[in-house]
């Protein structure tokens, strides 16, 4: 369970400060999925980027099951980090002279997992995402969605319980888009808590639950129109 109580984001730039999130209260249960809206600057890639643990913030509560995350010190947070969020970017997030496989072992690296052990778990999960064939292949030779299928990848590789999805569609065709959001809807059904950020309405409809941000501030209903 993901418990926010009154938090408050502020960026300090030279004389001013600028708020990005204000007394924000969210409670997210386990296994749940959820789009998080808003217009450009409401606050919703800063929202994530703390839940992920990739940011700080000024005032409130940040509890995840029974830790307070804001007690922890910096490696304590990203030992926490690497243990319960995945990620996935807009932009993939992919090393260029890396192939698929290199890119979805990386996080095993990082936790020194012996190469026979990485090369089975990175093999199965690919399989998994539809992209075996593709292992030994660089990103530049990808599509867009076999890249982001990639990027799912690397993001599942440590079974991490969160996977924290910004703009994952962004920069897909709808059709590829979709293919991506029912791959998450997959991975939803397995268990894993789903949290993404999305401009796209049609994606946001398809979740069990939509979050509104405007001004940095959770709204009941949607207080913008992002519709072309």
């Amino acid at each position: 369970m993901i418990t926010i109580k009154n938090l408050t984001k502020i960026y300090n730039k030279s004389s001013s400060d600028i708020p990005a999130l204000h007394n924000v209260s969210l409670e997210i249960g386990d296994g749940e999925m959820i789009a998080i809206m808003g217009a450009s600057g409401s606050g919703k890639t800063t929202l994530l980027n703390i839940i992920g643990c990739l940011d700080n913030w000024s005032e409130g509560d940040y509890l995840f099951d029974e830790t307070n995350v804001g007690t922890l010190n910096n490696n304590q947070r990203d030992k926490f980090r690497r243990q319960h969020f995945g990620f996935i970017f807009q932009q993939f997030a992919l090393l260029k002279d890396y192939t698929v496989r290199e890119n979805v072992e990386l996080p095993l690296r990082a936790i020194n997992m012996p190469k026979k052990k990485r090369y089975e778990a990175v093999t199965e999960l690919l399989a998994k995402v539809g992209m075996e064939q593709y292992a030994k292949q660089i990103p530049a030779k990808l599509s867009g969605g076999q890249q982001q299928r990639c990027a799912i990848a690397r993001a599942l590789i440590t079974e991490a319980p969160v996977i924290l999805a910004d703009e994952p569609t962004g920069s897909l065709d709808s059709k590829t888009g979709q293919e991506i959001i029912d791959l998450l809807i997959e991975l939803n059904r397995l268990g894993k808590t789903i949290i993404v950020v999305t401009h796209d309405e049609k994606i946001a409809a398809q979740m069990p639950r939509t979050i509104y941000l405007k001004d940095g501030q959770i709204v009941d209903t949607p207080a913008f129109s992002i519709s072309q």
